[in-house]
């Protein structure tokens, strides 16, 4: 009779699959999205008798490893997604984001931190994984499927997916700021940590994926033997393995391998854009991902109903929502200003900052590298930070946006 779980298991797995794949589009033009009812499930199956316990800070390895597959195929999918080429004008408000919206935000969580008595390094590292607008959970305002009309995207959308698809990376210089702070105890770490983790490895990160990208373009588009051309053939399943070597080789050399995947997925949308095989390639990444996400957030319920947030004080807890409803907006509504778009534009894109798995993949790879003063709460108020997020976003991003688009005379993307 034990042996009877496993087909439960895979009953379990399927009605699953089925629901990640149904659940977009049923949710498609209601106040809600797969996200919360993924995690609803997880709590309560979390709420239980009987079940084991699910501690993230027990298992950071796992943690790290499981989301990191799920980032790196989510920003495959977000640079196969963008049909604006890249530009200063045209990315703009990315420049922005990127450029004063992610330090401020950094900056304030960190201040903020620190003020409710977490050590210097903790709170900066707080601030790093809190800053990153996240690939994987703002699938609600992004942009849809690639077409054939890089003019097609409106500013908001486009603008929060350039900016998870760069950020991600992005943040991972600050992330090592907070190690290299926690293991120096003194700021002479500064130079050397600009010139390597905040210039070099962000470099080697694009180069690496811009190299990667264009090998699998010419394979795909331009081969000289028919049977490699893959784009005729349709075999999108060849990108995860774009996927794979991008975010390897950029991490072997020492670049950065989230920017590496992003880039690589940008090179490879730049040949033939008119090309089926993009869209192609796109639905596949993303309802790859989609069963990858749809897992991490039933366990992520699941750690929450078994206790996960119990560990909390009132005073993080206050942190954690004012993370999400006051941080980001203040930084997003800085950059924007004086940016050449609607102003019911730029405060959606100060507004919609989602926050996510990529939050858990750096807080994991942190921990599992040094010792943090008060690493308890860090957890606690992380999970509670995203889960804000998946609550307030959830509820509000398709409605206020699908507004925007009647407002603005826009078409409203339909789900992949």
């Amino acid at each position: 009779m034990a042996d009877s779980a496993f087909p439960v298991g895979y009953v379990l797995a399927g009605l699953a699959m089925v629901a990640a794949t149904v659940l977009p589009r049923l949710l498609r033009r209601s106040a809600g999205s797969p996200a919360l009812v993924f995690v609803a499930a997880g709590v309560l199956a979390g709420l239980l008798p009987g079940g084991g316990s699910l501690d993230p800070a027990e298992h950071p390895l796992v943690v790290e490893h499981a989301t990191e597959l799920c980032v790196i195929v989510s920003l495959m999918g977000v640079g196969l997604a963008l049909d604006r080429p890249l530009t200063w004008r045209g990315w703009g408000s990315t420049w922005r984001l990127l450029g004063i919206a992610m330090p401020v935000s950094i900056g304030l969580a960190a201040l903020g931190g620190w003020a409710l008595g977490l050590a210097p390094a903790t709170a900066l590292l707080l601030g790093a994984v809190l800053a990153p607008t996240d690939p994987v959970l703002a699938s609600d305002v992004q942009v849809g499927e690639p077409t054939s009309d890089p003019g097609s995207e409106d500013e908001i959308r486009f603008a929060l997916t350039s900016e998870a698809g760069l950020n991600d990376g992005l943040a991972f210089p600050f992330v090592h700021a907070a190690l290299l702070l926690v293991a120096a105890g003194s700021l002479a770490w500064v130079p050397g940590w600009a010139a390597w983790q905040l210039v070099g490895k962000v470099l080697l990160g694009v180069a690496v994926g811009v190299a990667v990208g264009r090998l699998f373009a010419r394979l795909a588009f331009a081969a000289p033997i028919d049977e490699l051309r893959f784009a005729e053939t349709a075999d999108a399943v060849v990108v995860l393995a774009a996927v794979f070597l991008s975010y390897g080789v950029a991490e072997l050399v020492g670049g950065y391998g989230f920017l590496a995947v992003f880039a690589a997925g940008m090179a490879l949308r730049g040949w033939a854009r008119d090309h089926d095989f993009h869209r192609t390639s796109h639905v596949f990444i993303t309802r790859f991902e989609r069963m990858l996400t749809m897992g991490l957030l039933v366990l992520l319920g699941y750690a929450v109903g078994d206790g996960l947030l119990a560990g909390l004080t009132w005073p993080m807890a206050m942190f954690a929502v004012l993370s999400v409803l006051l941080l980001r907006p203040l930084a997003g509504g800085l950059a924007m200003l004086g940016a050449p778009v609607p102003a019911t534009d730029r405060r959606a894109i100060a507004t919609f900052g989602v926050k996510g798995i990529g939050s858990f993949y750096y807080l994991a790879y942190a921990l599992g590298q040094a010792q943090f003063p008060n690493s308890e709460v860090l957890w606690p108020t992380v999970t509670l930070a995203v889960l804000t997020s998946v609550v307030v976003h959830g509820l509000s991003a398709t409605p206020v946006l699908r507004r925007i688009d009647q407002r603005m005379g826009r078409r409203t993307p339909e789900p992949v």
